[in-house]
């Protein structure tokens, strides 16, 4: 059990106007998903209206949650201004229920992956949620779904612009607050890197007295800023906790000697990427913080798997890295670099970095250039591109999009290629990556 409310309840946390009783054991934002005991709360998105769908939701034997006026003839539920805070609100009050450590994570990359290792560091009974889940629906959709039973509630928690933390303040409330890295990411809405810093920082700001700020050490930015509890993490020796002597294995897994407080531990991750030695210093600190052992968390990160589209290797007569699901320059780099590590020829799949501003074309120069350094053997550029294919010189290839890229790449890539995968979210390469995987794995079965 969840939430253990009744329609009045959820009535006097949001002012709404009811109509109806019911009881409330959870909240949902898909009708699909409504039934007894549940509160539809219709949301007004880019795509589609939630309002649509409330109708259907009572059919299923919701109550609902919508704007005023909005609220289908003979319908159990409530009306308010807007059904958006309606749900911070809700997240809110259960939040104030929640007697648990609440440990929330942001930065300009490596969110996801700190949130999954975060909640392994915390142990099985940790609530998180199983995705990326970090916007203004995301964020109070994962408190709301906490159960009584948690251990911990970890949070991804996104910032778009200066505000979008503060806004969700009082949903998430941390008593553990992690940075991962103040990058390049969201410049166009954020300005520059000052503006992430800002708004990353809205994090920290949301502690309480008694709150602990996670940062990476060799950013002075962060550290010196912070005027309350803080434990650093790294990959030198000047954190509380280090990654140290970090090495990846064929499918790309670190092993490494993590230094903490309470000693020195290997550890080695089933997650695959350079960065996750890093990410994992920053969760196992994390933890600490929390009031974990050192011992205890080492053993759960090590055993934590990561959120989909994330470094997924996947073998086959030639190796598919999808890391389609975001990119940013910091990344990408790093994604990159990671594969150009593994054995086996290199070969990228590159998509636009979205919302880079004016550093657009600087930052995608600089990746295909990169590429180009590292050794890649080609370079192919699906989509828009504005400077990868320019900065990877005579390696590069653009194509125009999925269908061009299918049957570029069956004359790109041979057996025992790497082939990493990598664009923003919207660029859709997923579809792509399955396929070469699917390719790869025919390929071996024929």
């Amino acid at each position: 059990m969840t939430l253990r409310w009744d329609l009045a309840e959820a009535a006097r946390v949001t002012g709404g106007m009811l109509t109806g009783e019911a009881p409330v054991s959870r909240v949902v934002t898909d009708s699909r998903e409504a039934g007894v005991g549940d509160l539809f709360v219709a949301i007004r998105g880019e795509r589609l209206d939630g309002h649509d769908f409330a109708a259907e939701a009572l059919d299923r034997g919701a109550a609902v949650l919508v704007e005023h006026r909005r609220l289908p003839s003979g319908g159990t539920g409530l009306e308010v201004r807007d059904t958006l805070e309606a749900l911070r609100l809700l997240a809110a009050h259960r939040r104030d229920e929640l007697d648990v450590p609440v440990i929330a994570v942001t930065g300009s990359s490596g969110k996801t992956s700190t949130k999954d290792l975060v909640a392994g560091a915390m142990g099985p009974d940790a609530h998180a949620a199983l995705r990326s889940m970090n916007n203004e629906i995301g964020v109070p959709m994962t408190v709301l779904g906490a159960p009584d039973d948690a251990s911990a509630l970890v949070l991804e928690v996104g910032a778009r612009k200066v505000g979008d933390i503060r806004l969700l303040a009082p949903v998430v409330r941390p008593d553990v607050a992690v940075i991962t890295l103040v990058g390049r990411a969201h410049l166009e809405t954020f300005g520059d890197e000052e503006g992430v810093l800002t708004g990353k920082w809205e994090l920290v700001e949301a502690l309480g007295p008694d709150g602990v700020a996670v940062l990476p050490v060799e950013d002075e930015r962060l550290t010196a800023r912070r005027e309350g509890a803080m434990v650093t993490f790294g990959e030198t020796s000047a954190a509380d906790v280090a990654a140290l002597d970090v090495e990846i294995d064929d499918a790309g897994r670190p092993s490494l000697r993590l230094a903490t407080p309470e000693g020195e531990f290997p550890l080695t991750l089933a997650v695959s990427g350079l960065h996750q030695a890093r990410n994992a210093a920053a969760a196992v600190a994390a933890a600490l913080a929390a009031g974990r052992s050192a011992a205890d968390a080492v053993a759960g990160v090590a055993s934590a798997t990561g959120s989909p589209w994330r470094m997924e290797v996947v073998p086959g007569r030639y190796t598919v890295v999808n890391d389609a699901y975001n990119a940013n320059p910091d990344s990408a780099a790093t994604a990159l670099r990671t594969v150009a590590a593994l054995p086996g020829r290199p070969v990228a799949v590159l998509g636009e970095m979205l919302e880079l501003g004016d550093d657009a074309a600087r930052s995608h120069r600089e990746i295909g250039e990169l590429a180009r350094d590292l050794g890649y053997a080609a370079v192919l550029v699906v989509g828009d591109d504005p400077g990868i294919a320019a900065g990877a010189g005579a390696i590069a290839r653009r194509v125009a999009d999925d269908d061009e890229a299918r049957r570029v790449l069956g004359g790109i890539v041979r057996d025992g290629d790497v082939v990493l995968v990598k664009a923003s979210r919207s660029v859709g390469l997923e579809d792509l990556a399955a396929w070469l995987a699917a390719r790869a794995a025919d390929e071996v079965a024929s």
